[in-house]
């Protein structure tokens, strides 16, 4: 049988859309075509330096040569040691789809679009479909957001609607995450950048069950760094480890965060005589 792909087109009697070198026939529907499109919706990113950069952020071994990474998942987490690059990548990422990198999507506007990296403009992003809505959201900058919501609710309180309809700063830090996760995240690509930073144990699991709702209803990526072990072990969800020039994909047992977590937990007394001898 021969793939091919038809066009975008109304009234059509079947799509065969090539992916992954596989056919997939998709019943005729007078809907246009993307709607068909679900999550992942970026497929792919490519950065490379430029010849002979060495400041930040290609002086660091992940950024020193052209690599290429894949999403196939909804759900991808990074993980890696503080400055392996993870928190760059994704600040990279969430200005190339046009996000406030202080958090936020297209329509927030507070703060420096500055950035001290260079890697927004040496990473390609590629799409299908290219979706515009989202959210970028960075635990370090999260009380700036709140007062920039405040302050624009102020002439307009409607925009707390889709934050719960009050205020994120007259919730605890895990309740406004939280918050802001349940009543704003919907279809688009959602870039979070160690959210486990405000959440207990308990409110992880929760975040977890958000996570899955919106995985179901197919619209909605996300692409995660963290350290916990407790987000990495989302079901069929992709793990990728920085290691120091490589990206590579793992189990999420077999990450540091995993296994350290687990023999500490299983016998802390041990990690106690080393530590404090």
């Amino acid at each position: 049988m021969k793939r091919r792909f038809i066009g975008a087109k109304r009234n059509i009697s079947a799509l065969f859309v090539l992916s992954n070198f596989h056919a997939i026939l998709i019943p005729s529907s007078k809907t246009m075509v993307t709607s068909f499109f679900k999550s992942p919706f970026l497929h792919k990113i490519t950065f490379e330096p430029t010849n002979g950069a060495k400041e930040f952020p290609f002086n660091l071994p992940l950024f020193s040569r052209k690599q290429e990474v894949e999403f196939t998942q909804p759900i991808t987490f990074f993980v890696g040691e503080n400055g392996s690059g993870k928190s760059t990548l994704l600040e990279a990422i969430a200005m190339r789809c046009g996000f406030n990198i202080h958090g936020g999507n297209r329509n927030h506007v507070f703060g420096s679009a500055e950035t001290k990296s260079l890697l927004p403009n040496a990473i390609k992003l590629s799409w299908l479909p290219k979706v515009s809505t989202g959210f970028f959201m960075r635990a370090e900058s999260f009380f700036n957001f709140a007062s920039y919501l405040d302050e624009i609710a102020k002439d307009d309180p409607s925009v707390l609607t889709a934050y719960g309809h009050k205020s994120l700063h007259a919730q605890s830090h895990g309740e406004s995450f939280l918050s802001l996760f349940n009543n704003h995240f919907g279809r688009g690509i959602y870039i979070l950048d160690e959210p486990e930073a405000a959440l207990s144990p308990t409110r992880q699991l929760a975040f977890l069950s958000i996570l899955k709702k919106l995985e179901t209803h197919g619209e909605s990526q996300f692409i995660i760094a963290t350290h916990s072990p407790i987000l990495l072990s989302y079901p069929g969800a992709t793990v990728l480890s920085i290691e120091g020039r490589r990206i590579k994909e793992v189990d999420y047992q077999e990450t540091d965060h995993f296994t350290l977590t687990k023999s500490f937990l299983e016998n802390p007394e041990s990690y106690f005589q080393r530590l404090f001898a």
